[in-house]
């Protein structure tokens, strides 16, 4: 007997959940039905990466740099669907190289970006890294999943929560790698990932004054729309190249705590 194959269901990624829109929209990507999430949508996205931010931070730079591995992992075993939704063969494997070399930074950060500073007086003085909080990113469609992990990791490396909202185009890739991120190990939260329509989500996302920071690299045009509505709480507003691979990529989701500590009993 023949059978009708199982027809896979693209859907949001949101606090470590596979949800439909609540608004039960869809939209089309290279032919598939992929799920168009509303502002509702992205409100709890903002929510579950608050929730998941205590946790996610006071992990040791160690057991984060592990699940950024672990997620390499999880590419490399998924390389075959992953390559279906992007460019090829070639670009999957940056996508993993560069997975495993951020999560090599991750306990390397507060020795290149801390310091030990002299005073003039009996104490110790630091500074240490630490995170901005739940940072939003517009991913850019170019190069689909590359530019999804490049700008992604980045904010995961030091700490922070974030919101991902996937370019019309990378919508396969952004679900293909939810798919790896959830079986990463990852808390449930630290990373939401939706698809939809920029124009419709970056304005609110950039306005909401519970996102800390807003990665603009996939905003198309002028941003002095969401600078400004980013201002309202004293949004860091980032932009830089689809692909570019740094440790001051790192630092730019980074604060930097200045930390004073009496010499002596």
């Amino acid at each position: 007997m023949t059978r009708l194959s199982v027809k896979k269901t693209y859907k949001l990624y949101i606090g470590g959940a596979f949800p439909r829109s609540e608004s039960g929209r869809t939209f089309d990507a290279a032919g598939q039905n992929v799920a168009r999430a509303s502002r509702k949508d992205a409100r709890d996205a903002v929510r579950a990466a608050r929730a998941a931010l205590p946790g996610w931070a006071a992990m040791t730079a160690y057991n984060r740099g592990q699940v950024l591995y672990r997620l390499a992992e999880m590419m490399e075993a998924r390389a075959a669907d992953l390559e279906a939704a992007c460019s090829g063969r070639s670009e999957v494997e940056a996508a993993i190289d560069r997975t495993v070399w951020y999560a090599g930074w991750a306990d390397k950060l507060a020795q290149v970006l801390g310091s030990s500073n002299p005073v003039a007086g009996p104490y110790f003085d630091f500074t240490i890294p630490e995170p901005t909080g739940v940072v939003a990113i517009l991913a850019p469609s170019d190069p689909p999943l590359l530019g999804l992990v490049s700008r992604t990791l980045p904010a995961l490396v030091g700490g922070n929560t974030v919101v991902v909202v996937a370019g019309e185009s990378a919508a396969i890739a952004a679900v293909e790698l939810a798919e790896a991120l959830a079986t990463s190990d990852f808390p449930g939260g630290s990373v939401n990932v939706l698809t939809g329509f920029a124009d419709e989500l970056a304005p609110w996302l950039a306005g909401h004054m519970d996102v800390n920071a807003v990665d603009v690299t996939g905003v198309e045009g002028p941003t002095v729309e969401l600078e400004r509505a980013a201002a309202e709480n004293v949004k860091r507003v980032i932009r830089a190249d689809a692909d570019s691979q740094s440790p001051w990529e790192i630092s730019r989701f980074l604060e930097l705590k200045t930390v004073w500590h009496p010499i002596g009993p």
